[in-house]
Parts: C-alpha cells; structure tokens; sequence
C-alpha cells in the first residue's frame, strides 16, 4: 500500500513485480506503485537507496500536483528508468539530502523538507519516465487513456464493457477505443480484460482462494463462464495455471 522507490549503485538480485522477473541492475532506478506484488526470488547484497512513501505523504502536497506526474501515475506500467552519469549524480545528491533530513530530530517543517527534496526527485524521474517510455504520445491523449485505466483500475470488478466506461468518461464507446487503440496498440476492451486477467491471476498465484470465489470477485456471477473467460485469454484454466506457475516459481 505504498510506493517504493529503489536505487541501485552496486550490485544485483533477482524479484518478481506481480507476474513480471526483473534482474536488478547498478546504477539504474526502479520504482514500485501501491497494489503492485512483490516477491524476492534471489537476494544478493546490493548496495543503494530505498525511499517509501505513503499516499497520507503525497496529500501533504494540498495542489495534489505530485500525483499527475508520470512516475506516479504509471501510465506504461513501467518498472525500471535507465539512468546516465548526470543522473546518477543528481540523484545521489537528492537522496543524500532526504536521508540527512530525514534523520534530524525535532526540527521544524521536516515533513516539507522532504516533500520539496521528493517533489524535485519525482520531476526529475518523470523527465527520464517520459523520454523512455512516453516520448512518442500526444499529451491530451496520454491524459483521456490515464483517465480511462484509472476508471478500469476502480472499477473492473463491476464493469466489463467499454460502454460502460465510454459513459463514466461522457464519450463514445468508438471514439475512446480508437484513442486508447492509437495510444497502446490494444483496443479498449483488451485493457478491461487484461487488467480482470490480472488480478485473477495475482489471486491465483498469491492466495488460496477458490477458483469460483476469485470468478466471483471478479464481477462473474457463473464460475463456468470465468473459466472460459480466463482459458480464452490465457490458453489454460484457472486451476491448470495455478498449477503450472506454482510448479515454475518453486
């Protein structure tokens, strides 16, 4: 439930973030958002910075600015930012900074010390967020296909239709699946089922639940029909992936 910023200088370990490996790397940064899995599959000694914080810290900032910018939001589902040697620079000085505040005792407006050193961390990320993974999008449109995940990302377990987020968004249901198609390559019902998808398969893999409760979870009231939903998109049953993943991670 909290956002985690992590910068590696030296070293490496392997961690799962929901379904996904990444290899830790030196001198690059990677970033987690709330809701996000994590699980640590090799854990060598590293050598760096880890910085967290909560929503409660981000409200702090009342213009809510911080929560626009692209390292927070998300939008590409990023995990990682390649960093060069100017970077590296200023963000070690960054973080060094913070740490020192962060440690003072009883000193006055410590919580706006650090949310001015983080403001100027997170606009520096989203620079470098931008130029690797949003560079070739149209801002208006980045800002209608946030807009529709953040709708999908509230309310998937009881909307399954792009109609029904084209009428959240006061749009035509053609008209937001050409945006969100141009913008991503996948059309907008692909995003609904991808995200429902998701979930299941966090629910499958991380919990005990049953296959028909996790259906049910998700907005599908007949056990068979998520079971055909899911082996639609993901070539097996839910119980045949548990399985197989299970079998794979251990």
């Amino acid at each position: 439930d909290y956002y985690m910023f992590i910068f590696v200088r030296n070293g490496s370990s392997t961690h799962w973030v929901d379904m996904t490996p990444y290899t830790l790397r030196p001198n690059t940064f990677y970033f987690s958002v709330p809701q996000q899995v994590q699980l640590k599959e090799k854990s060598n000694p590293l050598e760096g910075v880890i910085l967290s914080f909560t929503d409660e810290f981000l409200n702090l900032d009342e213009s809510r600015y911080l929560y626009s910018l692209p390292v927070i939001t998300n939008p590409a589902n990023g995990h990682e930012i390649a960093l060069a040697d100017a970077d590296i620079a200023f963000i070690m000085d960054i973080m060094a900074k913070m740490q020192v505040e962060h440690n003072r005792q009883g000193h006055n407006w410590q919580n706006q010390m650090l949310l001015s050193y983080l403001r100027i961390l997170l606009i520096h990320l989203s620079r470098l967020y931008t130029e690797q993974f949003l560079q070739h999008s149209q801002k208006e449109a980045r800002k209608l296909l946030q807009r529709f995940k953040d709708h999908v990302n509230r309310r998937y377990t009881e909307l399954h239709l792009v109609a029904d987020y084209a009428s959240l968004m006061h749009l035509s249901p053609g008209y937001l699946n050409e945006i969100v198609k141009k913008e991503t390559g996948k059309t907008a019902i692909n995003h609904i089922h991808d995200r429902i998808l998701l979930e299941a398969k966090r629910s499958l893999f991380h919990t005990e639940l049953s296959v028909k409760e996790i259906g049910w979870r998700l907005g599908f009231e007949d056990a068979a029909y998520f079971n055909r939903f899911f082996k639609r998109l993901c070539g097996q049953t839910p119980a045949a992936f548990r399985q197989s993943t299970r079998e794979m991670y251990h």
